[in-house]
């Protein structure tokens, strides 16, 4: 009888043991209450969204951006002909002066495959009359008075008029215009040196 009872209450301790294990493990910690919106998902859609228009604002700004054109080789040469106006001052003749012929050097080399640059005016006008289907064959006079004109001012020490200066300026930018196709005038006023500038080459050789 007491074997027996010991035994229902070993079994009954048993049975409590494993019910209060059962009901440790079903406690768990207390968690806040769960947030009804989604707000991390709505953000993170939100910063998709503002990328993708960035992406898409850069694309179509690229795609419309300014073209810049190349510039023909006599725009450059009109280009450099209007900044050397700049130099037109009693003090700057010999910087007006190169860069005025320097200018017109390289014109006729980019436009007619001719050497200029590295050649004397009296070899560069040879050249010319030498070439005898040269289209600057026609302009040889006017190229000849003002190369001189410039070699004066350059090497020469030949002092020139603001004038003096306009008149250089005009024939060069009158070449320019009658040999390309950025030629708008039909007179041969344009290509053709002030008869003051001429006079002060002539005085200037004769001293």
């Amino acid at each position: 009888m007491n074997s027996r009872a010991c035994r229902v209450c070993a079994a009954a301790a048993a049975a409590l043991v494993a019910t209060l294990a059962n009901a440790q493990d079903d406690i768990r910690d207390i968690r806040g209450p769960r947030p009804l919106f989604p707000w991390g998902l709505v953000l993170g859609s939100v910063a998709a969204a503002l990328l993708l228009v960035a992406v898409v604002y850069a694309w179509w700004r690229w795609r419309h951006r300014p073209r810049t054109r190349i510039l023909q080789y006599f725009e450059i040469a009109l280009q450099r002909l209007e900044q050397s106006r700049r130099l037109m001052q009693p003090a700057s003749v010999r910087e007006f002066s190169s860069a005025i012929s320097d200018t017109v050097r390289e014109y006729i080399e980019a436009g007619f495959k001719v050497t200029a640059t590295h050649q004397t005016t009296e070899e560069f006008l040879h050249d010319i009359l030498g070439a005898e289907k040269s289209p600057l064959a026609a302009h040889r006079a006017l190229l000849a008075e003002f190369l001189r004109q410039c070699d004066l001012a350059k090497f020469a020490g030949m002092s020139l008029s603001v004038a003096n200066m306009e008149d250089l300026y005009q024939s060069a930018r009158g070449f320019v215009l009658g040999t390309s196709p950025a030629g708008e005038t039909s007179s041969t006023d344009d290509t053709k040196p002030n008869d003051g500038a001429t006079a002060a080459g002539r005085k200037a050789a004769v001293a």
